[in-house]
C-alpha cells in the first residue's frame, strides 16, 4: 500500500439537543447542518493511502490548493466547541477544493471534455468542488449546485491538501485555454483559482442576471469571491464597481482588480458614500460576501430605499446562520429582490471563467501569500483572525 501526506481534519459527532437527522444526512458520518453536530476540531497531517481511479475516474498529482474561509470555519470551533461552518460536513477528511493538477492516470471510460476522447494522461486540469450525482430531480432539471445526493471535495469527500487526489471525470476542466498566456507555474495558480472566482460568476451572473453595461453595482466583502465579482462586472460593463471592505491591503487589491471605488465601512456611512459614489442612483445588483447579513443587509436596504435605481438585486453568496433582517416594503416599492446562491456547476460557468482568464481577466494578484503543505494548518488557523492575505495558496 503506497501512502501519502494529507491535511487532515477531524470531528467529533456530537448532535445539538435541537438538532434532527435529516433525509440527506447519515448519522455518526456526514451532516448539512455541519455546526449544529460536529464538535471539537483538530486538524493534523497524517499519512493517507494514494487512491486509484476506478471507472469513470481520474487520478490527478496537485500541483496548487488554495485555502478557503470554509477550510478555517470548519476548523474553528465556538464558545460550545462546535464548528462554524454550517453546511455539509463529514469528517475525518482530507481538507482543500480549490484545486488543479495533471492528469496521471484514467480509470475505465474516463473522458476529457476537451477533446471527447479518453483521457491519455498529462492533461492540466481544474476541478469543480461538487461533485452533483447527474440523475436526482434537480440534477435532471438542471440545477447540479443543488444535488440532492451531493458530496463536495474537502467537506465530507478528500481533498486536494495532499499529492494525489481521484475525481470523477465530470467534474473536470481543461487548462488548456491558459497555456502558453501565462507561466506553467502561473497556469496551476489560476487553475486553483477558477473554483472560487466560478462561485462569485454563479453568483453575480447566474443567480443574480448579471448588469446591463453602465449599471452601478456594489460588492460587500473582499475576500476572494468579492474580489472576483469586482474584477467579472468591471468586464461585463459596470459604470461603477464599489467595494465595501475595512481592511486597507485588501482595499488596495480592491482597486487593481476592478473596483472604481472603496469603502471603510467601520469609518465611513456605507449608504451615504454608496449614493454620492453613483450620484443619487444607488445601484442595480449588491453581493453580500461578508457573512455578516445582520450588519450588512440593512445597510443595503437603505441605498435600495433612498437610491432612484428600480429593480435592484441583493445577491446572498456568504455563509451565515443568522437572519437577515428585511423589511418588505422595501422590497416591494422598490421592486427590489433578494436571491440566494450556492456553488460554481453548471451553465457553462467553468469554460467561460477559464476563457476570461485567458483572454485578459488575470486573477494572479488574488494569491498574496503561497505555503506549502506542512504550513497549511498553522495558515488556516492564522485566517481566523488575519484578514491581511486575500488568498493563501498552497503549492504542491
Amino acid at each position: 500500500m503506497q501512502t501519502m501526506q494529507a491535511v487532515r481534519l477531524h470531528a467529533q459527532w456530537d448532535p445539538k439537543p435541537d438538532f434532527t437527522l435529516g433525509a440527506k444526512d447519515v448519522d455518526g458520518k456526514q451532516t448539512y447542518l455541519g455546526s449544529k453536530v460536529w464538535r471539537h476540531p483538530e486538524m493534523m497531517i497524517e499519512d493517507i493511502e494514494i487512491p486509484v481511479p476506478g471507472p469513470g475516474q481520474v487520478l490527478i498529482e496537485l500541483k496548487a490548493c488554495g485555502i478557503c474561509g470554509s477550510d478555517v470555519h470548519m476548523a474553528q470551533a465556538d464558545d460550545d466547541g462546535y464548528i462554524w461552518y454550517p453546511g455539509l460536513t463529514g469528517f475525518p477528511c482530507t481538507l482543500g477544493h480549490e484545486l488543479s493538477g495533471v492528469v496521471v492516470e484514467a480509470g475505465p471510460g474516463a473522458r476529457d471534455k476537451n477533446t471527447n476522447q479518453p483521457f491519455k494522461g498529462g492533461e492540466w486540469v481544474c476541478a469543480e468542488e461538487m461533485l452533483w450525482c447527474g440523475s436526482c430531480m434537480p440534477c435532471a432539471d438542471g440545477w447540479p449546485n443543488h444535488c440532492e445526493r451531493l458530496d463536495e471535495i474537502g467537506f465530507n469527500v478528500d481533498g486536494g491538501f495532499t499529492k494525489y487526489i481521484v475525481l470523477p471525470d465530470r467534474c473536470l476542466w481543461s487548462l488548456d485555454p491558459l497555456k502558453g498566456k501565462y507561466s506553467e507555474k502561473d497556469v496551476f495558480k489560476l487553475g486553483s483559482l477558477v473554483e472560487p472566482t466560478c462561485v462569485a460568476y454563479n453568483a453575480m451572473i447566474e443567480r443574480g442576471g448579471g448588469i446591463r453595461p453602465g449599471d452601478n453595482v456594489v460588492i460587500c466583502g473582499g475576500g476572494p469571491v468579492g474580489m472576483a465579482a469586482c474584477a467579472i462586472l468591471k468586464r461585463q460593463g459596470a459604470a461603477s464597481v464599489i467595494l465595501s471592505e475595512p481592511e486597507a491591503g485588501r482595499a488596495e487589491l480592491g482597486l487593481q482588480m476592478g473596483a472604481d471605488y472603496v469603502i471603510n465601512p467601520l469609518k465611513e456611512d456605507f449608504a451615504e458614500k454608496v449614493l454620492e459614489y453613483t450620484g443619487g442612483m444607488g445601484a442595480s445588483i449588491f453581493l453580500e460576501a461578508t457573512g455578516l447579513p445582520t450588519v450588512v443587509y440593512p445597510a443595503i436596504e437603505k441605498v435600495i430605499w433612498e437610491g432612484r435605481t428600480l429593480n435592484a438585486t441583493v445577491v446572498v453568496v456568504a455563509r451565515a446562520d443568522a437572519k437577515m433582517p428585511v423589511t418588505g416594503e422595501v422590497l416591494q416599492v422598490r421592486r427590489a429582490r433578494i436571491v440566494g446562491a450556492q456553488g460554481h456547476s453548471g451553465h457553462g460557468t467553468f469554460p467561460r471563467v477559464i476563457q476570461s482568464m485567458a483572454s485578459g481577466m488575470n486573477m494572479l494578484p488574488l494569491i498574496t501569500k503561497e505555503v506549502s503543505m506542512d504550513e497549511v494548518p498553522e495558515n488556516i488557523v492564522n485566517l481566523r483572525t488575519d484578514r491581511k492575505e486575500c488568498k493563501i495558496t498552497c503549492i504542491l
